[in-house]
This record gives C-alpha cells, sequence and structure tokens, in this order.
C-alpha cells in the first residue's frame, strides 16, 4: 500500500494542481528580459564568473591568471588564509589523522597551529563532543527522517532550545557555539542514520559513543561501523576528503546562505540550518551521489571496461540524452568556476588510487581514469565549450566514499561535516566586520493595474 495515499499531508489534490498551474502561469516571463535588465541570472555574467558581492580573507579560488593584460584560463588552485592546499595536504604529516583539525584551526584563527596549539585545540574539540542528556532518545530517535541532511537540520535548530546564550551574538560565544556544532555535526547525521535503518528498515541500532583520542575522520568511522574498526589508509582518506570539502570561497550557494543570513542578525543556530538547507540541494552538495549512480549504470552497459570506443559511445550518450537519466550531463566533469582542472580532484585522485588497492578494486579505478581522460574530449566534440572541462571534486568522492562502505545517505551530511568548518569562519568574519543586512534588488516587470473589487472580477 502507497503509505502517500492515505497521509492528508502527503496528498496532491485536484485542487492544487489546478492552482499550481495558475501559479506557474503568474510566474513565467520571457527570459530575454533578464538580458534587456542586464540582470547576472545566478548571480553570474555570461562566462559564468560570479558577480562580486563582498570581501573575505578566509579563502581563495582561483582558475585564470593574467596574461598580457588579459584575464586567461588557467590549473586551478585553491587557498586557505593564503596556502595553497596542494602544500598544506602535502605538509600534514603521513601518519596524521588530525588534518581536518588543523585546517580547521587555521581557517577559524588565520594562522598555522604548532603541535602545541594543535593538541589543545583537537582537546577543546573532544570536549565539545557529548550531547545534552537524552537528546539522542527525545531528538533523533523520534520521527527519524529518511533524509540525513534533514535531521542534522532538526537537530542543529533544537541545540537552541539548550543553550541559555542561544541569542548571544558576541564573538567569544559564536566561537564557541560554532565549535560545538563542528564537534557534533558527525554524530547528529550518523546517529540520525542508525536510527532511521533501525526503525525503517529493521537493522540493529548501534549507537557509539564518541573516542575522545580519535579524530573527527576517526570517529566517523568508529560510529558508524558495527565493530568500530578501520585501517589507518581509512581514516587518512576520510581526514582528507574533509579537508578537500570543508572550505571553498564565499560565494558557493551555501557559504553565500551564511554570509546573508548571518548579515541579519539572527542566531547561529539558524544560520547554520539556512546553510543546511542549501547544501542539501542535488545542484550543491548532492553531486556525487550522481557520480557513483551514473559509473554503477556504466559498469553495467559497458561489457569491456578496458575498450576505449565502447567507453567513448556510452559517454556519447549521456551527452545526447540516451542514457542514465537522460539529462545530458557526465556528472562529475566540468565545475562554475575551474577550467583546466580542479585542485581538489588532483589532490583526491592518489588517494582514492591507494584505497582503490587496499580494496582491490583496481579494475573500478582504472574505468574512472578512462572516464577523466575520454570525457574533456567528447564533450569538446560534441559541444561548443567555453573554457575548459575537467573532472572536480565530485567525481572521485563518491567512488572513494562507496569503497569506504559509507552508505549514500551519508555522502551529503559527510559535506556539511566537512563545509560546517568553513561556514562558522564566514559567520565569524561576518559578524567581525559588522557588514550591512545584504539585500539585493529584484526589478519588478509586471505591468501596474487597477484594482477590481470582488463583485466585478
Amino acid at each position: 500500500m502507497n503509505k502517500n495515499a492515505t497521509n492528508p499531508y502527503s496528498q496532491i489534490t485536484p485542487a492544487l494542481l489546478e492552482l499550481s498551474e495558475l501559479g506557474k502561469k503568474s510566474a513565467s516571463f520571457d527570459p530575454e528580459l533578464y538580458a534587456v535588465y542586464d540582470v547576472k541570472r545566478g548571480l553570474r555574467d555570461i562566462n559564468g564568473k560570479g558577480v562580486l558581492v563582498g570581501l573575505t580573507q578566509i579563502s581563495d579560488v582561483c582558475s585564470t591568471k593574467i596574461e598580457n593584460g588579459v584575464s586567461v584560463p588557467a590549473p586551478g588552485a585553491l587557498y586557505y588564509r593564503g596556502y595553497n592546499i596542494k602544500d598544506i595536504v602535502a605538509g600534514i604529516d603521513s601518519k596524521s589523522h588530525f588534518g581536518f583539525e588543523e585546517c580547521t584551526y587555521l581557517l577559524l584563527f588565520g594562522k598555522l597551529p604548532t603541535r602545541e596549539e594543535l593538541m589543545n585545540f583537537a582537546l577543546m574539540l573532544s570536549e565539545y563532543r557529548s550531547l545534552p542528556t537524552n537528546f539522542v532518545r527525545d531528538i533523533i530517535m523520534k520521527a527519524p527522517s529518511k533524509d540525513m541532511m534533514n535531521t542534522l537540520a532538526r537537530s542543529v535548530l533544537t541545540l537552541y532550545a539548550y543553550d541559555d546564550k542561544a541569542d548571544d551574538t558576541s564573538l567569544p560565544n559564536v566561537l564557541r557555539q560554532c565549535l560545538q556544532l563542528i564537534s557534533l555535526f558527525p554524530m547528529f547525521s550518523v546517529y540520525g542514520y542508525q536510527a532511521y535503518k533501525h526503525y525503517h528498515d529493521g537493522a540493529s541500532l548501534y549507537i557509539h559513543p564518541p573516542v575522545a583520542k580519535y579524530s573527527t575522520a576517526e570517529n566517523i568511522l568508529h560510529i558508524l561501523r558495527p565493530d568500530s574498526k578501520f585501517t589507518p589508509l581509512e581514516a587518512k582518506i576520510l581526514d582528507t576528503a574533509l579537508i578537500l570539502h570543508m572550505e571553498h570561497g564565499g560565494g558557493n550557494n551555501s557559504t553565500f546562505t551564511t554570509h546573508l543570513v548571518s548579515s541579519s542578525g539572527t542566531d547561529t543556530y539558524s544560520a547554520i540550518a539556512a546553510a543546511i538547507g542549501s547544501l542539501k540541494g542535488p545542484k550543491h552538495g548532492g553531486a556525487n551521489l550522481k557520480v557513483v549512480k551514473m559509473f554503477e549504470d556504466m559498469k553495467q552497459v559497458v561489457k569491456d571496461w578496458n575498450d576505449e570506443e565502447e567507453i567513448e559511445r556510452y559517454l556519447t550518450a549521456l551527452l545526447h540524452k540516451e542514457a542514465f537519466d537522460k539529462a545530458g550531463l557526465i556528472y562529475g566533469m566540468g565545475h562554475a568556476v575551474y577550467s583546466l582542472s580542479d585542485p581538489r580532484a588532483e589532490i583526491f585522485r592518489s588517494f582514492v588510487e591507494q584505497l582503490s588497492t587496499e580494496k582491490g578494486m583496481e579494475k573500478e579505478f582504472k574505468l574512472y581514469s578512462a572516464v577523466e581522460r575520454l570525457a574533456p574530449q567528447v564533450i569538446a566534440r560534441e559541444r561548443k565549450i567555453y573554457k575548459g572541462v575537467s573532472p572536480n571534486v565530485d567525481f572521485y568522492s563518491g567512488f572513494a566514499y562507496s569503497m569506504l562502505d559509507l552508505p549514500m545517505e551519508l555522502y551529503t551530511p559527510i559535506f556539511a561535516i566537512a563545509r560546517i568548518a568553513g561556514w562558522s569562519a564566514h559567520r565569524l568574519e561576518e559578524l567581525a566586520i559588522d557588514g550591512k543586512i545584504m539585500r539585493p534588488s529584484y526589478k519588478c516587470v509586471c505591468e501596474h493595474k487597477e484594482y477590481v473589487p470582488i463583485d466585478k472580477r
């Protein structure tokens, strides 16, 4: 029986359909008006470059260079507080799983921590990694959602009721709130998943308490897996993934949301819940899910994974809307900012290759590598492109998560677990500069009309 058939909150009635069509008609206008009024649709110009709306010192996303006074595409680069992300990842101890904590310190405080500062900071995060009494029972276990991002947002908003200084927007208090959220996001996400799998799928329920000496990455694997076991490489891969996803400039949708909502003077919980809502969108945080599902379809359709001509035919069919979801896209290829390369994808590739060897999935990695090389050629042949096309970080992250046996329901929450560090840094920056409330304008293209009394309509 269809659950929605008897659920009045989920029914789409004929009356709703009729009103929906009326609303759709009233919302439609000629898209050419965007050009007429020089409106940067999506806050991006015709070349896809974002409209400049603010200043930040937190991170820099670079994709061009100046040659002879002209901006031209260049290999992508990402800087955290002025440090190249490639140098940061390479500089972290190869055996350390605390890279995420080290980079969180950098984003929040603008400097690389010493060993002592990092140890004290990790200890502080560990001490904040405890939920209010009965929070798991009363909040997470009751009415578990099938979507972990909704569970995450609900948990964040509920914390407001447990905070005696919830509305205090002084910097020390907001920093305290942000550090608590950074520490608690893994438990909100994983416990929410465990509750849903138990109550809806009948799976065994595991609620492992976090381990004080573990890093964020290690604790995620510990509280997720029934036996709490993981290898050093698995923890290193997840730690690296968190580093690469934790920050990406002030203009990405969820971080801009953080700035926008924070500019109103609202509380931390409301601002971060809004950012979570943004990241949940499939155009933002859910991209790696599409990559994994596309490759699952590819592995069924392409019989010989070593036959590059067969792989090219599949990729061409994707662009012609003849394969997978028929959307006309090769998921994981291309980025709104980067053109020649995404530095995050370049960094992550070598780690993923190591993990594929440990997991005995070299054939799958070879298929990913073939698509990485062939897809730009196919896209260039089939479509007119204005900048280079290269794999983005989502191309390999979903494959890595599948090898780590992370359930798909947690792919986007893992993104949020990383990005809360960046959101926190941007919220603190917005409050520190005491900026004006953000209020961009919309041009109304509706004609003015004479009011008609109800009996004459």
